[in-house]
C-alpha cells in the first residue's frame, strides 16, 4: 500500500454525481439556444455512388425550413488525415454518407423536409475487404489516393510520426530461432462501443470568422484545434457540456460541428445537430478492422528473435486520424514484445464500409488483437506458457522503443511482473493452464479453456497539459482546467489531487467548466493521460499556489514560509496550531493567489494491463459462456478506488472482452447496409449475463508526480478480446484466428458444420 492520505485512495462520492442522479446535469440535448434551429441529415442508401442531380425546391419551399445545403452551395471546408472529406461531396462512399443538410424550426419539420429532397443517384461498384480494395480491379473510392491506399504518417505527432515498425535484421534473427510461425489472423468485426448518449454539437456565429460551439465531447480543446483546420482557421470557442459515457469515440465530433456551422451561417441562427440512434449506429464512428500476415521466430527459452508482417488496416470511407491510431499501435506492440529485429509494414486502405475512427484503445487494441493469435502458434510450436512469456516479455526498466513521434524513448518506470504473478495467483493460473489447445476441464459436451492477454500504453504522458489553481480568501479553490467529464469521475479525482495538497475538506474545491475561453491549454483525457499529464499539472498549479500562500502569510505569522504549513483553511507555524490565522489574514479580501502548472509529453513510462479468461463451450452447439475475468494492473497509487474499478470493469463493454464473443457489426456484403442498427439487434450483454470479475491493482510508486500514480483505464478492454479467444480455442482444442468466436465458428472449427 501507498502513503496514508486524507483524500488521495479514499472512496469519495463524485463531485458531480448529485447533478447527474437528480437530472441537473446538463447534456448536449439539454441546450437550448434562443432561436436555434435543428439540423437533418439526408444519408446515401448507396455504399458508392455518384450523385447526377439532387432537386431541393420542394424542401426549401416547406414551412419551417431555413436552410437546404448540397455539395453545390456548400462551404469548401475539408476534414480527415490528410484532409480528404468534404463537408459534403457529389460522390457518397458507405451507407449513411451525407448528402444534403437541412435547417428547419423543428427536428419533425427537418425530417419532413429530408423526404422532399430529390436525388438521382448514379450507383458504382463498391468494396468492403482490404485486400480486394487494394487489388488491380478494385473501385477506387478516392482519386487521390490509388489503391484505396492512404499515405502514413500524422503531422500531429510530428515530422517523424512512427508509421512502420523496422529494426535490425529479421533475417539474421529468423537465422537464429528454434521454431518459426506464420499465419493470418484478423480483429475485423467493427464493433461498436456506442456510448448512452448519440453526438450532438450546437454552433452558433458571433461575427464572420468566430464561432462557439457546445459539444458533449471528451475534449474541447480537439474540437477547437481541430474545428479550426476543418473550418479553414476560424476562431472557435468551444464549451464542454456532460459528456457521459465516451469510450473513446467522443473525442471531438468534427464533422457534426462542420454539418451545423455550415447550416448556421447559411440561417444566420445558431443549430443544434444531434443523431438520432439509428445514426449512431449507422453513420458514426467505428473501430478500424485489422488483418496481419505475419511470422515469428522463437526460441526454446521463449526469446523473440523477429517479427516481420503485414498489417492491413481498413478505414472504412475515410481516415478520421488512423494513421495516429497505427503510429501508437506499432509502439504498444514494442511493449510486450522485446525484439530486436522487426519488419511490421502497416497498409491504410479504403473501403466502402462506415468511417472509422479514434475508439478505446486507438490502435494497439486492434493490432495486438489481430496479432497475438500468430504469436500464439509460435508459443504453441514451443512449448511456452502464454502468462510465463508475457511476464519474461514486457517492458522493463532501461528497455527502449519508439514510439508514435517516431523517437527512441527509454522506459523508466516500475516491474509489472508483480502485478502479473499476483493476478495469476488469484485466478489459478498454474492449475488451470493444461497446455495449448487443451480444454481444463471437460464435463459431457461442454469444455472448459483458459487464456490469458496482455496490454500497455506510454501514451500516458502524451501531449502537454496546463493549469491554474487559485486560492480565494475564503479558503475555497478553484481549478481552471479544460478538462471534460467523460464518465471515468477524472475531475473529481483532480479536485482530490488539490485538496490533498492544501489540505482542505474536498468540498472546498471546485473546477472550472470545459470552455477554451476561459481555461489555459489541456488536450483531453485520451490515452489514459488524466492520472499522469493533467495530474502534474494540476499538481504543479496547487504547490506553487500553496508555496505563494506560506508566503504572503509569514510576515503576518513571523516565521519563515518553509516552517509553515496550512489545513482546513488555516496556517500555522508547524506545530502549533494554536498560532493558526485564516487564509484571509494573509491574502487580504481584494486579492486571490494563484499558481500556474505545465506538464511536457513524456513516453518514458507506461501502464500495463493482464486480463485472465476461462469460458465454457458447448462443442455440440457452439455456445460460449464466459464464465470469469481477472484483471491485473499496478497504478502505482490508487487516487479514487471506486473510480478505478469502474474503469476496470469496462473491459467487458465498450468494444471490449465481448468482441471475442458476440458483439460486432454485421455488414450485408450486397448492399453495403450495417444490420444491427438497433438497440434490439445489436447484442450486448445484460446484468443477468455478467461473469464472475476479479480486479487485482498493486500500488508500487510510479516515478511519474507528488502522488506517484499512474492511469490504467484506456487499456482496461484491450487484452480481453486476445485473451477470450485464446481461452476458446484451448477449450476446443482447435485455434480460431478471427472475431467474434461465435457458435457457427466454432462448430465449423469443429467439423460440425
Amino acid at each position: 500500500m501507498g502513503q496514508e492520505y486524507r483524500h488521495i485512495g479514499k472512496a469519495v462520492a463524485r463531485k458531480d454525481a448529485r447533478d447527474i442522479v437528480t437530472g441537473r446535469a446538463r447534456y448536449i440535448d439539454d441546450v437550448k439556444l434562443p432561436g436555434m434551429l435543428y439540423g437533418k441529415v439526408l444519408r446515401s442508401p448507396y455504399p458508392h455512388a455518384a450523385i447526377e442531380s439532387i432537386n431541393t425546391k420542394r424542401a426549401e419551399k416547406y414551412p419551417g425550413v431555413k436552410a437546404v445545403l448540397t455539395w453545390e452551395n456548400v462551404p469548401g471546408w475539408s476534414d480527415g488525415t490528410p484532409r480528404h472529406r468534404p463537408l459534403l461531396d457529389r460522390k457518397v462512399r458507405f451507407v449513411g454518407d451525407a448528402v444534403a443538410l437541412v435547417a428547419a424550426e423543428t427536428t419533425r419539420i427537418a425530417q419532413e423536409a429530408l423526404e422532399r429532397i430529390e436525388v438521382v443517384y448514379e450507383k458504382l461498384p463498391a468494396v468492403f475487404d482490404v485486400e480486394q480494395a487494394i487489388g488491380p480491379e478494385a473501385p477506387q473510392i478516392y482519386a487521390q489516393f490509388p489503391n484505396n491506399i492512404f499515405p502514413r504518417g500524422i503531422r500531429a505527432f510530428g515530422p517523424k510520426a512512427l508509421q512502420e515498425v523496422v529494426m535490425g535484421d529479421v533475417e539474421q534473427g529468423f537465422g537464429q530461432a528454434d521454431f518459426i510461425a506464420e499465419g493470418t489472423a484478423a480483429y475485423e468485426n467493427i464493433p461498436n462501443p456506442l456510448p448512452p448518449e448519440p453526438p450532438g454539437v450546437i454552433v452558433q456565429w458571433e461575427g464572420d470568422n468566430q464561432l462557439t460551439v457546445y459539444t458533449g465531447a471528451q475534449s474541447v480543446v480537439m474540437m477547437r484545434n481541430f474545428g479550426q483546420i476543418f473550418l479553414n482557421f476560424v476562431d472557435i470557442r468551444a464549451i464542454g457540456v456532460q459528456c457521459g459515457g465516451s469510450y473513446g469515440t467522443k473525442g471531438s465530433p468534427i464533422l457534426l460541428m462542420g454539418y451545423a456551422a455550415a447550416l448556421s451561417k447559411a440561417a444566420g441562427r445558431p443549430v443544434k445537430v444531434y443523431y438520432t440512434k439509428e445514426e449512431h449506429f449507422g453513420a458514426w464512428r467505428l473501430r478500424l478492422g485489422s488483418r496481419v500476415h505475419a511470422r515469428v521466430g522463437i526460441k526454446k527459452d521463449g526469446t523473440i528473435t523477429a517479427v516481420s508482417g503485414q498489417w492491413l488496416v481498413d478505414t472504412g470511407a475515410s481516415s478520421e486520424i488512423a494513421q495516429g491510431q497505427i503510429a501508437v499501435g506499432c509502439g504498444e506492440a514494442q511493449l510486450i514484445l522485446r525484439c530486436p529485429n522487426w519488419r511490421l509494414q502497416p497498409h491504410l486502405v479504403c473501403t466502402n464500409r462506415n468511417q472509422s475512427g479514434a475508439v478505446r484503445g486507438f490502435g494497439g487494441l486492434e493490432l495486438k488483437s489481430a496479432f497475438l493469435p500468430i504469436l500464439n502458434m509460435a508459443l504453441e510450436k514451443a512449448g511456452i506458457d502464454p502468462f510465463a512469456f508475457f511476464k519474461k516479455n514486457y517492458i522493463k526498466a532501461g528497455d527502449g522503443y519508439f514510439w508514435r513521434d517516431g523517437k527512441w524513448w527509454v522506459y523508466g518506470g516500475i516491474d509489472y511482473t508483480k502485478a502479473m504473478e499476483k493476478g495469476a495467483e488469484v485466478f489459478g493460473w498454474n492449475d488451470r493452464w493444461k497446455g495449448w489447445l487443451r480444454p481444463t476441464a471437460v464435463r459431457g459436451p461442454k469444455r472448459t479453456g483458459v487464456g490469458v492477454g496482455v496490454h500497455g500504453n506510454a501514451d500516458v504522458g502524451e501531449d502537454p497539459s496546463e493549469a491554474r489553481v487559485r486560492l480565494n480568501p475564503d479558503a475555497t479553490v478553484v481549478i481552471h482546467s479544460c478538462v471534460s467529464e467523460s464518465g471515468t469521475g477524472q475531475r473529481t479525482s483532480l479536485c482530490k489531487m488539490v485538496a490533498e495538497i492544501l489540505n482542505l475538506d474536498l468540498e472546498k474545491v471546485h473546477m472550472t467548466p470545459p470552455d477554451t475561453l476561459v481555461n489555459p491549454y489541456d488536450f483531453g483525457l485520451t490515452g489514459s493521460r488524466g492520472t499522469y499529464a493533467i495530474g502534474s499539472a494540476v499538481i504543479a498549479a496547487a504547490e506553487q499556489a500553496r508555496t505563494r500562500l506560506l508566503q504572503l502569510a509569514a510576515p503576518v505569522l513571523g516565521a519563515a514560509p518553509e516552517d509553515l504549513d496550512t489545513r482546513d483553511g488555516r496556517i500555522y507555524p508547524q506545530g502549533r496550531e494554536e498560532k493558526a490565522i485564516p487564509w484571509v489574514r494573509a491574502i487580504g479580501i481584494e486579492r486571490t493567489v494563484s499558481g500556474e502548472g505545465r506538464f511536457e509529453t513524456d513516453f518514458t513510462l507506461a501502464n500495463l494491463m493482464m486480463i485472465f479468461a476461462e469460458v465454457e463451450v458447448d462443442v455440440e452447439t457452439g455456445k460460449t459462456e464466459l464464465l470469469r475475468v481477472v484483471a491485473a494492473t499496478d497504478c502505482g497509487q490508487i487516487i479514487d478506488p471506486l473510480s478505478l474499478e469502474g474503469q476496470l470493469y469496462g473491459a467487458l463493454g465498450a468494444a471490449g472482452i465481448d468482441t471475442a464473443l458476440f458483439e460486432e457489426s454485421v455488414l450485408d456484403p450486397t448492399t453495403g447496409r450495417l444490420l444491427a442498427c438497433n438497440m434490439m439487434d445489436y447484442k450486448w450483454r445484460t446484468f443477468q449475463e455478467l461473469p464472475e470479475f476479479h480486479n487485482v491493482i498493486l500500488e508500487t510508486p510510479m516515478p511519474s508526480h507528488r502522488f506517484k500514480a499512474i492511469g490504467v483505464g484506456e487499456i482496461s478492454s484491450a487484452p480481453g478480446p486476445s485473451a477470450v479467444l485464446m481461452a476458446v480455442s484451448n477449450a476446443i482444442g482447435q485455434r480460431l484466428t478471427d472475431y467474434p468466436a461465435t457458435p457457427d465458428k466454432i462448430l465449423k472449427a469443429l467439423g460440425r458444420v
